[in-house]
């Protein structure tokens, strides 16, 4: 059971007769850094708030490591580590007393996991600098070194790369690869930044209106995105061989609603009309297609927020 961190059942939140989340089913296994996506209002944070205890839900079952007794539960989340909407800070300490705060809190013995936390989001420098004069970064950086503290199993990030400069986004990328590559930290991430998540995650989760739409993969997004020629056919078998075999090609797919995607010859679109008009082929839709991560994402839960 362990392989499975997370399962929802017809999880379901409401706030005063309105719904933010509805009748949510998903699962979140081990070892993956999942890219939670959907635009403000969709109900991102409510599900994360469920996971931590910060909230409870109104209907539905919720199950972590499998134990979903509320006592029970409790006690796995004392395997996660969390950052949500914006870090509880203390202004008037420094980021190394903020950590031994919450650490004593949390009754964690090894004084030495706080200067680690700090130097692995680039804060062991900030010496006796009060938070108060942190930048926004900085209190992200600072938030993700306390979600850190107890070297959790399960980490849960709500926006961390809020307020980062291009090269912090790059080195809290980095810093998340590292923590599910060496310690096989499963992560799951929310952020409003798609392309940032697309080059950070291996699962996506995509959510609008307080329902999951879809959960894919990195490479099954790659094949939605991917640039492609788009034919449609009466006879795609036959189409699929003529041009395997006139194009020398076998970046050519065809699909399960029976459109054929060529992922070459891009510029040639009137040379694959032709080939296919010379083996009689009769061709009812021609044209070259492949979303932006952007469009994709828009495409399924639509272009308007939903606050």
């Amino acid at each position: 059971m362990d392989s499975i961190i997370l399962e929802a059942h017809g999880l379901t939140k409401v706030y005063n007769k309105t719904v933010a989340l509805d009748h949510i089913n998903l699962k979140i296994g081990k070892g993956k850094i999942y890219g939670f996506i959907g635009q403000n209002g969709a109900g991102k944070t409510t599900f994360l708030r469920l996971i931590t205890g910060l909230a409870f839900p109104t209907e539905g079952k919720l199950a972590l490591w499998g134990e979903s007794g509320s006592v029970e539960l409790q006690m796995q989340r004392k395997r996660i580590g969390c950052m949500i909407e914006t870090p509880a800070l203390y202004p008037n300490l420094s980021a190394y007393q903020n950590m031994e705060v919450q650490r004593i809190q949390r009754g964690i013995p090894d004084k030495a996991i706080i200067e680690k936390c700090l130097h692995s989001v680039g804060l062991k420098g900030t010496g006796r600098k009060a938070v108060r004069n942190f930048s926004l970064g900085m209190r992200q950086r600072l938030g993700i070194a306390i979600a850190l503290l107890n070297t959790p199993e399960f980490l849960i990030l709500d926006e961390p790369i809020n307020g980062l400069d291009p090269t912090g986004i790059v080195e809290i990328r980095n810093l998340l690869k590292s923590l599910n590559k060496e310690y096989g930290m499963t992560i799951l991430v929310s952020s409003h930044i798609l392309e940032e998540l697309y080059q950070t995650a291996s699962q996506f989760i995509l959510l609008d209106r307080g329902k999951v739409i879809e959960e894919l993969s990195a490479r099954e997004l790659d094949e939605h995105c991917k640039k492609h020629i788009a034919i449609k056919t009466q006879n795609p078998e036959k189409a699929l061989l003529v041009l395997e075999d006139k194009l020398n090609t076998e970046n050519i797919q065809l699909m399960p609603d029976g459109m054929l995607r060529l992922y070459e010859h891009l510029d040639e679109v009137e040379r694959v009309a032709q080939i296919l008009s010379g083996a009689n082929i009769l061709v009812t839709g021609l044209n070259i297609s492949g979303d932006t991560l952007e469009d994709y994402f828009l495409s399924k839960v639509g272009g308007t927020s939903h606050e």
